[in-house]
């Protein structure tokens, strides 16, 4: 390991003041670059994940895709912990904090509206970031695609439904520009990239040119995370200022709902006897999220102040630093997966 990588959590932790300060000393062209999005998705941010995926993507064989479904037990572990286990135990650790441990701190009407925004985020697996978390425990690159791209696939059909029943609502339609522009910019885009560059470094050096072009990329990787960590928090300085406390009572059941998650997949996978290529990513998958869709909806829904839409940033600022450690665990322990 290269010494970014041996520290990555003390650069991300610095990544997260640095934004702060950032945030707070010049928060003109901050906003400024926030306000560079369409649908709910940044520029710059897409830029970043994509110098992340990027590399991983090249590592794809579609010679070993096709092999995937061979051995389905991986990809039947996130679906379970995606679409039946998370969104629900996400809408009830809302419910058990917000309408009871945290009631005497919290209006009901607020209450209503952060409950409202973790269940977006619990019905929003993620679609970028789970690249960059497999390649920091060295998941099958290939796996990884087919459990990214089935996961988009059902969520086409499954987000809508059954974020509808958990928020009681029934007028609530997908931000069809957010998912697919998503999908485009961080897996079809990087993904016809990653073909045409493997191409070319087969036809040049085979396997061994591929190998080299990877290691050398994979400083951009890691700095792309810092970055997007830092310009992350960047963007919600302001809010972090104004809203510790409130920020904190949101942050405790999102904090406990991932690594609950993660454990549920953990347990699954050593029930299962997944090899550590396909574990890690399986575990790390489903305790993800898909925070552009999350934000998008909750703003369609609620509004750009609204507590939903606040819930859902929390969960952006806390998803980093939860996954960065569940990903210290599953390496510390791969050999007791394999």
């Amino acid at each position: 390991m290269g010494v970014f990588e041996r520290f990555l959590s003390l650069w991300v932790a610095l990544a997260m003041g640095a934004g702060v300060l950032l945030g707070l000393l010049a928060p003109g062209p901050v906003q400024s670059l926030a306000r560079f999005e369409f649908a709910q998705v940044n520029g710059v941010v897409a830029l970043l994940i994509w110098a992340m995926v990027y590399p991983m993507m090249i590592q794809i064989d579609w010679g070993a895709v096709k092999d995937v479904g061979r051995k389905p037990q991986g990809l039947a572990l996130t679906l379970v912990v995606n679409w039946v286990i998370k969104p629900f135990t996400m809408a009830a650790l809302g419910v058990l904090f917000f309408q009871h441990l945290f009631a005497p701190w919290v209006e009901p009407a607020d209450a209503q509206q952060y409950i409202a925004g973790m269940i977006l985020l619990g019905v929003a697996p993620c679609t970028a970031m789970v690249f960059v978390w497999s390649q920091l425990v060295k998941g099958d690159p290939n796996y990884t695609l087919v459990q990214v791209s089935v996961n988009d696939l059902i969520m086409v059909v499954a987000f809508a439904p059954i974020a509808a029943l958990l928020l009681g609502v029934t007028d609530l339609t997908v931000p069809w520009e957010t998912l697919l522009l998503s999908t485009l910019l961080y897996v079809v885009l990087p993904l016809a990239a990653g073909m045409a560059t493997r191409k070319a470094l087969m036809a040049r050096g085979g396997a061994a040119a591929v190998q080299r072009f990877v290691a050398a990329l994979k400083p951009t990787s890691v700095i792309g995370l810092i970055a997007t960590v830092g310009l992350l928090f960047a963007f919600q300085a302001q809010t972090l200022v104004a809203k510790p406390f409130v920020i904190l009572l949101i942050a405790v059941p999102l904090v406990l709902q991932s690594y609950g998650i993660f454990a549920i997949g953990w347990l699954g996978a050593r029930w299962l006897k997944l090899p550590h290529p396909v574990a890690g990513p399986a575990c790390l998958i489903g305790t993800s999220n898909f925070f552009e869709l999350a934000v998008a909806v909750a703003i369609s829904l609620f509004g750009l102040n609204s507590g939903a839409a606040l819930a859902t940033v929390v969960g952006v600022l806390v998803e980093v630093p939860v996954m960065l450690s569940l990903v210290a665990f599953v390496n510390r322990r791969r050999a007791s997966v394999a």
